[in-house]
């Protein structure tokens, strides 16, 4: 992340936590805080409960994708990568189709910052999973992985190599060449292409997550098959 974060207690609920920009919310009342929380929908495009925009609404969450470039200066190369943010109603099965097209054997980087400092977070590695079984894992764990927002997760395969990312943010990240088949899911299910859009985790910014999912998390992660070690 590019500032610093910190946990705050929502008012309104025990066991919720909501991980807040240090500088943003500083002049905003519990009451005000609860509300802005509260809102799940800016136009057509629909939030998850894992992230909310900071309350000065710098970026305006909508539905599209763009292209980027990552460039890895340790190995002196540059991925072709796509962003992608879509609302709620069609962001996970968008995922799930995303991850279809990687092939029939991936590998899984879970990332989590349940137990991290602020703006830290842990990786998690399980290889060579049969795509099927996985896809069935992701659908039986819907809920925790839309709504929490201290998860994510990274589909790749190695042999290509392409990658599909989950993050924290609710974003969808694919990195790879060639990036047509990605292009086509995402128009497919009404994502447009518009190279100007401007994401969430781009400005301040608000993750959310219970103890619930927290449990959610672990169990997910035996299933799957990794070790992590609650603190």
């Amino acid at each position: 992340m590019g500032f610093m974060e910190r946990f705050f207690t929502n008012p309104s609920s025990d066991d919720e936590r909501n991980q807040l920009p240090m500088n943003s919310f500083a002049t905003i009342s519990h009451n005000e805080l609860a509300a802005h929380l509260d809102v799940r929908s800016y136009g057509e495009f629909e939030l998850t409960n894992a992230v909310r925009p900071a309350y000065d609404l710098k970026i305006s969450p909508q539905q599209g994708y763009r292209h980027d470039v990552y460039v890895d200066e340790e190995n002196d190369t540059r991925v072709p990568v796509i962003m992608a943010a879509v609302s709620k109603k069609a962001l996970f099965s968008t995922f799930i189709q995303l991850v279809e097209k990687l092939g029939p054997v991936v590998d899984v980087v879970l990332e989590t910052s349940h137990d991290s400092e602020a703006g830290d977070h842990e990786d998690l590695y399980r290889e060579h999973i049969d795509t099927p079984v996985l896809v069935s894992l992701l659908w039986e764990f819907e809920d925790m992985l839309l709504n929490d927002g201290c998860t994510g997760i990274a589909v790749m395969n190695q042999g290509r190599p392409q990658e599909v990312q989950f993050d924290e943010h609710k974003l969808l990240i694919m990195y790879g060449s060639p990036l047509e088949q990605f292009e086509f899911t995402l128009e497919k299910n009404g994502v447009p292409c518009d190279e100007e859009i401007r994401f969430l985790s781009e400005a301040e910014h608000v993750h959310s997550t219970t103890n619930d999912y927290r449990s959610l998390f672990q169990e997910f992660c035996m299933r799957l098959g990794v070790e992590h070690e609650a603190v």
